[in-house]
């Protein structure tokens, strides 16, 4: 669990709780895959989908 870092609350990712979607912050260098074993992991659960924001010019 070491790529995870924290998760996010905002009114966003408060709103998406509702729909069982979480949000979180993790290590740059993170692909898709690590991060969904990571989560199907620690949390038990079967992940579906994954977003990665772009990054800041």
């Amino acid at each position: 669990m070491d790529g995870i870092k924290y998760v996010v609350f905002t009114e966003k990712s408060i709103r998406l709780l509702g729909n069982n979607q979480y949000t979180s912050n993790v290590e740059s260098g993170s692909t898709r895959t690590e991060i969904k074993h990571w989560v199907e992991l620690f949390f038990g659960v079967k992940v579906i989908n994954s977003h990665q924001l772009p990054g800041k010019g």
